[in-house]
């Protein structure tokens, strides 16, 4: 039997090693982050502010676990992009695997939310607590990525602690590519969900 690897022990350099994964820094290779976002609605701002508030609310009574950074934070951010409709469908827990052709190891892991449309991968989004710096599991998230059935697709993802986001976009056709958008943090003066929420409605509407 092939020996796994759990996808939360994989470091950038085993992907890089193993999967040729390359960074790409130029803005032009994922613009969708910044170019032609739709805008907000004032009912939509009224619901992030809500979030934004719940939150604060929340890490006022420590200790904060992950299920509460989905129900309290993430839940309904998607709720107000409008994931939990047709055409989307929404996976919580989704078990992935990866075969490692040359090493002979299995690559092993579960995606906490996945969000689907026409069997394309739209998003995924790796949340953890706030005490845990999402960087910290960037190539958890990337190893998720690389198991996406159609290649041809480029597949964004959105990492969180409920405190910071940033998105990412990856490519494979050849050598996998990705890169990341600048990071979005909630106790920032104003509201920095507005530009998660108008990211996260801009790639559901793109697929």
């Amino acid at each position: 039997m092939p020996p796994t690897i759990n996808a939360q022990t994989i470091d950038l350099r085993y992907l890089i090693d193993n999967f040729g994964l390359q960074r790409i820094r130029e803005p032009q290779f994922f613009s969708e982050w910044q170019e032609s976002l739709p805008e907000l609605t004032l009912m939509e701002k009224e619901l992030l502010d809500r979030i934004q508030a719940s939150y604060f609310n929340l890490i006022e009574y420590p200790p904060v676990l992950e299920n509460a950074i989905n129900l309290t934070i993430i839940s309904p951010i998607l709720f107000t992009a409008g994931f939990y409709l047709p055409p989307f469908h929404v996976q919580t827990e989704k078990s992935i695997e990866i075969q490692v052709d040359h090493e002979g190891q299995i690559i092993t892991g579960r995606i906490d939310i996945l969000i689907l449309k026409n069997n394309i991968w739209i998003t995924i989004i790796e949340s953890k607590r706030p005490t845990l710096a999402i960087d910290d599991r960037l190539s958890q998230l990337l190893t998720y990525m690389l198991a996406i059935p159609n290649p041809e697709q480029p597949m964004f993802g959105l990492i969180t602690n409920g405190l910071n986001f940033r998105f990412l976009k990856l490519v494979r056709d050849g050598s996998p590519r990705y890169a990341t958008s600048d990071e979005f943090i909630l106790d920032n003066q104003g509201n920095e969900l507005y530009d998660v929420l108008k990211i996260l409605k801009k790639l559901g509407a793109m697929a």
